[in-house]
């Protein structure tokens, strides 16, 4: 079972995790650009100077916690992934549940990793764990591209790219949204059904399916 970071007091020993901990119900509250490493270290118990012991900037903070969401988001991916097999088509539908369910369970994460504005090449562990993630669908694309023809079977990283966007896409006007939205249908029932629209028009569902 995939379970995100550990929730932790601060202690002696932890200061790092409880500044990031800080760091993510800050950027739930006001956004990634909304708070001070002031706010941070109040938020963790400790004096301003404590922080630059472990981050250089605001930005080292959110980047990490970015990299541990990124950790935890590959995870489920990787997950639900598996579940969905022995199915191509599964596997890939399921990941796409799971980016959805991510950006709900994990808020401050989610907005840390794709809406502070840090780079994905900022450190290697951050790119590699970012790319981790994109690896999982494109490894279902590549599975489920397998069974069209040569001539008819676009690149698996442009579809998996467009399943992605898709996912993205939902999460930001539709699950998260802005103040005052309501989607007209369950986020899930939207990206099952754009989903689907995609692969018929790629031939790899029959049109009444």
């Amino acid at each position: 079972m995939v379970t995100g970071p550990k929730k932790r007091g601060y202690h002696h020993g932890n200061l790092r995790q409880a500044l990031v901990e800080a760091a993510l119900a800050l950027i739930e509250e006001k956004g990634p650009t909304g708070f001070t490493l002031s706010e941070a270290a109040k938020a963790a118990g400790v004096t301003p100077a404590a922080v630059y012991r472990h981050f250089a900037g605001r930005d080292e903070l959110i980047a990490e916690a970015a990299r541990q969401g990124f950790e935890v988001f590959a995870d489920l991916l990787e997950h639900a992934y598996e579940k969905g097999r022995p199915s191509p088509l599964a596997s890939l539908e399921a990941t796409g549940r799971a980016y959805l369910a991510f950006a709900r369970r994990f808020p401050g994460h989610y907005v840390a990793m794709f809406e502070s504005g840090i780079a994905m090449n900022r450190d290697p562990e951050l790119a590699r764990l970012s790319g981790r993630a994109l690896g999982v669908l494109e490894k279902a694309a590549v599975e489920l591209m397998a069974e069209l023809p040569p001539e008819k079977r676009p690149p698996a990283r442009m579809v998996s790219a467009h399943i992605w966007a898709l996912s993205h896409g939902v999460v930001e006007l539709f699950s998260r949204g802005a103040p005052g939205r309501k989607s007209p249908f369950p986020p899930e029932d939207l990206l099952e059904s754009g989903i689907g629209i995609y692969l018929r028009g790629l031939g790899l569902i029959r049109p009444d399916a």
